[in-house]
């Protein structure tokens, strides 16, 4: 197997192993590390068909950790991959509504950050120590909900490791804020930040940026990583569960060998989609992707008219984990549009810090024809919701909505009866409140929690351990700050 090499989006100078990516999570020059060469996929589909999940996530991912010896991987699988998920499959595919929607939820914290977020840390360990790194590693993440608490679930109590997460705090569920503000473990610290998720990636990307603070903490004996899709080491995983899907359709005939599907995902930061889209590149038989927004709908206007725009009101929607304007890893999908031209993404990023927008060349616009963009408001996201569970009696959350809303919409403007898969990426227990409300609005005077055994008892499916009495549970992290103090909060807690 040939090895594999990354570098930097923004430079052409780096050209390092898997394990190195890994633990800088963020290139010197504040680009993203991407493959050299896509892998490709040499075994027919009828050879992979009978892998489960463990075996598949070994077969891809081995092709991007080239570094990794085969006993070394295999232990971060079976580590991740174990009991913690309320599947032995990992991942369900359910055909329903036209479509097959692929549960990414199954995992301890009923998000589809698990797929990826169980295995990082086994990861980052192993690459530390290939790495020789002495130095304690710190995890910075920004969260929009999700992210935070399947790091913090992840991370806690690993040796070697802290981490600290920042949330904005009115932009999230009153669930996944309660997961968080909750985490136990002695080397986790949560942060609400006065100001939206932009507001908390910017300045956790500032952070890996700032190369005299940078050195002060290394000087202190810490080493920064992160736990964002813009570590490789989290977007390689989520390429699994896309081959996964479409061998498991494969398997039950309801496609055929070489059969092109659609899939569709709600999208905020750009990493899913792009696990997709690597997959694509690797071989996975894919006509469109579909990219599925809120309100917040920058990506819907990239993607059919070539220009970024992120000067435009921030919107709080009742699908949070997509309240997103700067989707970082948009970076490494133009760095493949552009033909891996490092000067041209160096100007585009400089043009987004600097006036907000940035336009693509001509020929990175018709490179675009395999993406679709769509988005739909609150109002059509709480039909959504109600109609698939009117007529096919399955509780989709508010991010899927958006997505099969979109899909929809999409599929009435083009005719396209190609088998489509939908990412389902959170459970709807996840959002009980905005979930519950869509289907009866007499309920809006209960809390939260209440409703959590309200949607148990309307769907007859047990409450999620994960959240199994949740709001019983001791708050342990009530530290917040303003946008422009994160580098202070990280100082005061690593002091």
């Amino acid at each position: 197997m040939a090895a594999s090499f990354y570098k930097s989006t923004r430079s052409s100078d780096l050209n390092i192993t898997s394990s190195e990516a890994i633990v800088k999570g963020l290139a010197h020059d504040g680009g993203l590390y991407v493959p050299k060469e896509f892998p490709i996929i040499e075994k027919s589909f009828d050879e992979l068909m009978d892998m489960n999940y463990r075996e598949l996530a070994f077969y891809i991912m081995k092709k991007y950790f080239t570094d990794f010896e085969d006993k070394e991987l295999l232990q971060c699988i079976n580590s991740a991959y174990d009991e913690k998920f309320d599947s032995k499959n990992i991942a369900e595919l359910i055909e329903c509504s036209g479509v097959y929607f692929l549960e990414l939820f199954h995992g301890p914290t009923l998000a589809f950050k698990d797929m990826a977020l169980s295995i990082l840390p086994y990861l980052l360990k192993t690459a530390s120590k290939k790495q020789n790194i002495k130095k304690e590693i710190v995890i910075l993440t920004a969260t929009s909900g999700d992210t935070g608490k399947a790091a913090l679930e992840g991370f806690a109590d690993v040796d070697g490791i802290k981490i600290i997460v920042f949330y904005p705090e009115d932009g999230v569920s009153e669930i996944q804020k309660r997961q968080m503000i909750t985490q136990q473990g002695k080397n986790t610290s949560v942060i609400g930040i006065e100001g939206n998720f932009d507001d908390a990636q910017n300045g956790v990307k500032e952070v890996f940026a700032d190369k005299e603070f940078n050195n002060t903490i290394n000087e202190k004996g810490y080493i920064f990583s992160s736990a964002n899709s813009i570590n490789i080491g989290r977007l390689v995983p989520q390429i699994v569960y896309y081959f996964y899907a479409y061998l498991k359709m494969l398997r039950e005939g309801k496609i055929a060998e070489g059969e092109n599907i659609n899939i569709v995902v709600p999208t905020g930061n750009f990493g899913n989609i792009l696990a997709a889209y690597y997959g694509k590149e690797m071989g996975l038989p894919v006509n469109k992707l579909i990219c599925a927004s809120n309100e917040n709908n920058v990506l819907h206007d990239f993607i059919s008219t070539g220009i970024y725009d992120i000067r435009r009101e921030f919107k709080k929607t009742i699908s949070p984990s997509m309240d997103i304007l700067i989707s970082s890893n948009l970076e490494r999908f133009l760095y493949e549009l552009s033909s891996k031209d490092e000067k041209l993404i160096n100007k585009l990023m400089k043009n987004l810090k600097e006036t907000g927008k940035y336009e693509i060349t001509q020929d990175m616009k018709e490179k675009l024809k395999d993406f679709y963009g769509g988005y739909v408001d609150d109002e059509k996201t709480r039909e959504t919701i109600k109609d698939v569970y009117e007529k096919s009696n399955y509780l989709i959350d508010t991010h899927t909505a958006v997505a099969y809303a979109v899909y929809k919409k999409y599929k009435k403007e083009t005719k396209d009866e190609a088998r489509t898969v939908i990412a389902s990426t959170a459970s709807p227990y996840k959002f009980t409140r905005s979930v519950m409300e869509a289907i009866d609005k007499s309920i809006e005077d209960h809390d939260d929690f209440h409703l959590i055994k309200t949607m148990s008892n309307l769907t007859g499916l047990n409450v999620p351990k994960g959240i199994k009495d949740l709001e019983k549970k001791e708050i342990l992290h009530n530290k917040k700050c303003k946008k422009n103090e994160i580098k202070k909060v990280i100082a005061d807690i690593l002091d």
